[in-house]
């Protein structure tokens, strides 16, 4: 049976940029912020019925990243913009809130903590460092790939690229999600935002050096029907940020379930001081 997924209270955050971010929060007990990885918001993804399986223990925030449903978009994009955002919701969140992300979520939110914003704990699932390169074996080359199908107008093309020759998604799928146009829709609707995902996650290279300067106590989780790519990027994270944790989380995907993940989160957070 499906569970009825409640709605929070929505309110605008402004970016230092004055980009204008759509945030909406659920439940009571500690702020606990949720990242959205790539085409995800809060009427879109996984985070929603995250923060339904976590209300009852936290007060749950989650929001459209900037570009992406009723958020607004400033340009020049630029990742240390991306972390501003963030930043700016976890004030709204309040004191050192926890935080998770997911998929490019998860990159952003390392990156965050990497710059030094303040969080409580952080808990990442399959950030995407893959260590995938263009085709010339430049790390530029996706970006600009997808740069140039947006500007001609073919957003279909950009997500299509996107899934299969980035994140490996099988051939056939965006031929799958034509057929689900609710879908569809959406994915296309956040297409402009593709390439910066390109840069939030470093061009799929996992920036080591960067994620060695991390202090929070961070939990690195990956599902265990993860690809061999996948798996070595999170141990690889895990072993450059001192003292985490790295789990398997047994029969998940990329897709994870929510009853997984909250489980998760509740055990680790609940250490948390």
């Amino acid at each position: 049976m499906t569970k009825t997924q409640e709605t929070g209270t929505v309110s605008t955050v402004l970016s230092p940029d004055g980009t204008s971010l759509s945030v909406e929060r659920m439940g009571t007990g500690p702020s606990l912020v949720l990242v959205d990885g790539a085409f995800c918001g809060r009427n879109f993804g996984p985070a929603r019925a995250l923060a339904n399986e976590l209300k009852d223990a936290f007060t749950v925030y989650f929001y459209d990243r900037r570009g992406r449903g009723d958020s607004s978009e400033t340009l020049p994009y630029a990742t240390e913009r991306e972390i501003e955002d963030l930043q700016a919701v976890l004030n709204e969140a309040g004191s050192s809130p926890y935080v998770y992300g997911i998929s490019s979520g998860a990159a952003l939110a390392l990156e965050a903590a990497a710059a030094g914003v303040p969080m409580r704990r952080l808990a990442t699932y399959e950030a995407p460092y893959t260590g995938v390169q263009g085709a010339d074996g430049t790390p530029g080359s996706h970006r600009e790939h997808l740069e140039a199908l947006l500007k001609e107008g073919k957003r279909g093309s950009a997500v299509s690229y996107f899934l299969v020759k980035m994140v490996g998604a099988p051939a056939f799928l965006p031929y799958l999600l034509r057929l689900m146009p609710g879908v569809w829709k959406k994915q296309i609707a956040a297409a402009n935002t593709l390439p910066y995902e390109t840069r939030v996650t470093n061009n799929f290279v996992a920036p080591l050096e960067r994620l060695r300067t991390i202090t929070v106590p961070t939990l690195v989780m990956v599902g265990g029907k993860a690809g061999a790519p996948m798996a070595q990027g999170q141990r690889a994270i895990a072993g450059a940020i001192a003292g985490s944790e790295y789990r398997v989380l047994d029969g998940q995907t990329h897709q994870v379930s929510a009853a997984a993940i909250a489980t998760q989160l509740r055990g680790f957070f609940s250490t948390g001081t």
